[in-house]
């Protein structure tokens, strides 16, 4: 595949470095963890803790899948990409999305669960029962909305995300008298991450999906169809390199494909620490 950022006065071609950079850079922590926390033991047994290697495989799954949607922007209702491949192609990218965003809600699901046993907090536990639910139906919306190009789907996504962390919040805070020392500063670090990634969603992301989702009924835009879509997000993929194009797209895809990855990999390190976390019980 031919370079087509080339340009050192082009902004998008800063952006696409810097994604692609932290990209490598998450992989690399990756294979950190999996070399630190699945180490063959001797006799062809596994000396890792119990489900160490469903996070590890869930956590693989975000940050590669994140690292591909890096590598090979591209805006899915819009149909825009950087590069000229198949592999641009929005069902292609949505598809890896949607496995990757379904091992984060896991990955999630999990840490709050173990948590919430360890802390005998009902709520805690109750709200991880419901992470991955709630995510698959964000996931219909999503593909629902890339399929027919109506941003209102888009916006509902979102939303469905918002709740779900607003919850995860509400565990975590639920967890604080549980425990004290290092834990307990990990977990309102994670409060705080939450609220920020919550009032992006609310004063950022979803607004602009629904001014995008107006601006196409002033100017009467057409929605596909469900077979219709289906063979355009399969077929139609236009290669752009006018900042213009990509406006909307530049400060939610670099703080997703590195803040969030950042929290993939400190849940699966979090999760590997079972036996020390357990000290800080109150």
């Amino acid at each position: 595949m031919r370079l087509v950022l080339q340009a050192r006065s082009n902004p998008l071609a800063w952006w696409w470095g810097s994604l692609t950079l932290v990209s490598n850079v998450n992989i690399l922590v990756w294979f950190m963890l999996y070399r630190e926390f699945y180490q063959p033991a001797s006799g062809g047994n596994f000396a890792v803790p119990s489900g160490m290697g469903v996070m590890l495989v869930l956590c693989a799954g975000y940050v590669f899948g994140c690292a591909f949607r890096s590598f090979l922007p591209r805006a899915d209702v819009q149909r825009i990409c950087l590069f000229d491949t198949w592999l641009s192609s929005v069902f292609v990218g949505r598809t890896v999305a949607t496995v990757a965003e379904l091992c984060f809600a896991a990955q999630w699901a999990i840490m709050l669960y173990q948590l919430g046993s360890m802390a005998d907090a009902e709520t805690t536990l109750n709200i991880a029962l419901v992470i991955v639910p709630v995510i698959i139906i964000a996931e219909c919306f999503s593909w629902y909305a890339v399929v027919t190009t109506n941003f209102l789907y888009n916006a509902i996504e979102n939303s469905l995300w918002a709740v779900t962390f607003f919850l995860a919040g509400i565990a975590l805070c639920r967890l604080l008298p549980e425990f004290q020392g290092p834990v307990r500063w990990a977990l309102i670090a994670g409060i705080v991450g939450i609220a920020c990634f919550l009032a992006f969603l609310v004063t950022v992301d979803v607004p602009m999906y629904l001014s995008r989702w107006r601006a196409g009924h002033v100017e009467g835009s057409r929605f596909l169809g469900l077979f219709e879509g289906l063979h355009d997000v399969s077929t139609r993929w236009v290669v752009t390199h006018d900042i213009a194009h990509w406006k909307g797209e530049l400060t939610w895809m670099f703080l997703y494909f590195s803040a969030a990855v950042w929290s993939s990999l400190a849940l699966c390190a979090l999760y590997a620490m079972e036996g020390h976390v357990t000290r800080y019980l109150t």
